[in-house]
């Protein structure tokens, strides 16, 4: 028997009438998500991308082991950056990472405002 199923029982007290007593329904699997501040630096950043014109779309994914800020140029391609959350690194290398479309992690570390700094760095134009 699951947790979600009906109990025939008779209730307590009462004489047996074929009464079902509910058994509560399981609670949704824990899920690593991004806190209001975090979230906040994150969109901060990605509304300056926007309004220069370089980052137009991103998608959020709330996993059981981590949790994926994707950034696009397009939404029709791979995504440009993916800042990730996993906290199973958090004493190790820090639970922050910036990783790039070709999988080379830019940035890892401890505080996500300066790891999201590598993100934030003015474009140098040469003529």
């Amino acid at each position: 028997m699951s947790e979600g199923d009906i109990v025939a029982e008779p209730l307590r007290g009462g004489p047996s009438q074929g009464a079902a007593q509910v058994v509560p329904f399981p609670a949704a699997p824990k899920r690593v998500s991004f806190d209001r501040l975090e979230l906040q630096a994150i969109l901060n950043l990605y509304g300056r991308k926007v309004a220069s014109g370089e980052w137009r779309d991103y998608a959020i994914d709330f996993m059981p082991e981590k949790a994926v800020f994707s950034i696009y140029r397009r939404s029709s391609e791979m995504p440009l950056y993916r800042i990730e959350k996993d906290p199973k690194l958090a004493k190790k290398q820090g639970a922050y990472s910036v990783i790039v479309s070709s999988g080379l992690i830019l940035k890892r570390g401890h505080e996500l405002d300066r790891v999201l700094r590598v993100l934030d760095k003015p474009k140098v134009v040469s003529n």
